[in-house]
């Protein structure tokens, strides 16, 4: 898929959701409503990481059930700091429903392997995974929580130009920025492309409070848009 393509399947989603609840203006996205109001599907807490010990899981879809189940570490209720986490890992296995459930769907009337077995997720989602459904998957996610529109209307709002950061104007204020990050974080890697990435999330970060995601992933949007650049 083009990068367009995701922009675009992203703005579908939320223009069918806009059109039944009211559009959305502003972050951030209301990511459960998606997907329980306007989709139907069911979304449930369970301790994922016991079920499946032989990983680190944080989110399952089930096509069939028309399910999508999150581990129970990210609740943001309980796990305040777990918010952007939780909020992604929803609109990940959200992007499975909308961009891989043809794979599977097609199936249906195949007789299981074991029919009397445990009904197993078609997806999860693993903290670090590569396989190119769940990179996919992630592009989604990206342009679902942080749309391109309201990006922009926002990084204007609070910059007053589209004019974009650049890494040296952060370099530039290097030990303040990673001593404030170190007392957030509770420590820091200190590679050289570590330092880049805190600095530019630390950038990134009041946008990212806005639109409930965490400072990691509003950076990559950020870069992906050319409003954070490194050159």
């Amino acid at each position: 898929m083009e990068d367009q393509e995701f922009e675009d399947a992203a703005a579908l989603m939320l223009a069918e959701y806009g059109n039944q609840h009211g559009q959305i203006m502003a972050p951030p996205v209301p990511i459960d409503d998606v997907i329980e109001e306007h989709l139907k599907l069911a979304i449930e807490i369970r301790d994922l990481r016991t079920e499946y010990p032989e990983g680190d899981v944080l989110g399952a879809i089930y096509f069939y059930r028309k399910l999508i189940v999150v581990d129970q570490s990210l609740v943001p209720e309980d796990f305040p700091a777990m918010l952007g986490r939780y909020r992604f890992t929803l609109a990940h296995e959200l992007g499975h429903w909308r961009l891989h459930r043809h794979l599977y769907l097609r199936r249906a009337n195949e007789r299981p392997l074991l029919p009397d077995g445990p009904v197993r997720p078609n997806h999860v989602l693993r903290s670090r995974q590569y396989d190119p459904k769940e990179v996919q998957a992630n592009r989604f996610a990206s342009c679902l929580l942080m749309p391109r529109e309201i990006v922009k209307r926002e990084w204007f709002d609070w910059r007053g130009s589209m004019d974009p950061i650049h890494l040296d104007e952060l370099q530039a204020r290097q030990q303040q920025i990673l001593a404030a990050e170190m007392i957030r974080r509770g420590g820091l890697s200190m590679g050289e492309e570590a330092v880049n990435n805190v600095l530019m999330e630390h950038a990134a970060r009041p946008l990212a409070e806005k639109f409930a995601v965490s400072p990691e992933a509003m950076r990559i949007r950020l870069e992906g848009m050319k409003l954070l650049v490194r050159t």
